[in-house]
């Protein structure tokens, strides 16, 4: 009875083999299902088109006035039922679930790419420094999932990476990793074995924690394990909504993917909303 209310919509729990968006908030999951589902439908209509609904509800007002009132009740009943089944039954394109994790909201998405659709997001608020929500913290797009055990992990890597990685694809890289509820993984070892993958993919990936080409995102909740490779996470303030609309003269000259090492330096320092850093890969950071 102590437990915080859960945001409506999210019966379903994140499982492995899910893609889609995970958000951090600010004490009001609620109020952020709200914000994303704002924010992702204003791009996502941008740059896939409106999304396509049935019409099943369109008969809703198919009723003949002739009709006795109880049937036109019995009647209507039984199509809000059906329109109620087909709607939990069908993949919407964002549909919120339940994260395991408070502060935590993971928004499912079918049919798009994550990566481009939070990058796209992420570049026009760079860009204009139009401050568009309240509680949303980071966004980070999630390309796969799996479960939270190392040899899931690795195994799950070792394809997953092949876009951005294997020969004749290279870059540099770092790992950021983020353990919630969960006590059984090693952030040293994760990263570790990750690493090695990358390097195993093609031995010219380096790590670089300055000003690397990719962000290997590693977000860990219970027993489900959120992978993403990004772009220009430092540039965009580790994806946070709310530092990205900061001015400051680095940004005023710079567009994505170009930020050099001391320019990314600035960059680093000016986000402080969460450490998520490995002591050995990436840059240990401070709140």
């Amino acid at each position: 009875a102590g437990r915080a209310k859960r945001p409506r919509g999210a019966g379903r729990q994140l499982e492995a083999g899910m893609r889609g968006i995970l958000i951090t908030c600010n004490m009001n999951e609620r109020k952020c299902v709200g914000e994303a589902y704002s924010l992702l439908g204003e791009y996502g209509d941008l740059l896939y088109g409106p999304e396509q609904f049935s019409d099943h509800e369109e008969r809703l007002s198919g009723s003949n006035g002739e009709e006795d009132e109880d049937d036109v009740e019995a009647a209507l009943k039984k199509e809000v039922g059906q329109i109620r089944a087909s709607t939990e039954q069908k993949l919407r394109r964002f549909q919120s679930v339940e994260s395991g994790a408070n502060n935590v909201v993971f928004i499912r998405t079918q049919g798009i790419e994550p990566e481009n659709l939070v990058h796209h997001i992420l570049k026009d608020m760079h860009t204009t420094k139009k401050r568009k929500t309240r509680v949303i913290l980071r966004m980070l797009p999630i390309s796969g999932t799996c479960k939270a055990f190392m040899e899931d992990m690795k195994k799950y890597t070792e394809t997953f990476f092949k876009p951005w990685f294997k020969a004749p694809n290279k870059g540099t890289f770092q790992i950021v990793y983020k353990a919630r509820n969960n006590s059984h993984m090693s952030r040293e070892e994760v990263i570790k074995e990750l690493a090695g993958i990358v390097g195993s993919l093609n031995p010219e990936n380096k790590v670089d924690l300055n000003n690397p080409q990719y962000t290997i995102v590693v977000e860990i909740i219970k027993t489900v394990c959120c992978l993403s490779v990004v772009r220009d996470y430092v540039l965009f303030r580790k994806y946070n909504l709310q530092e990205v609309v900061k001015s400051n003269k680095e940004d005023a000259q710079q567009s994505p993917s170009s930020l050099t090492e001391g320019q990314n330096s600035e960059a680093v320092k000016a986000e402080t909303e969460e450490q998520e850093m490995s002591s050995k890969e990436v840059k240990e950071e401070n709140k």
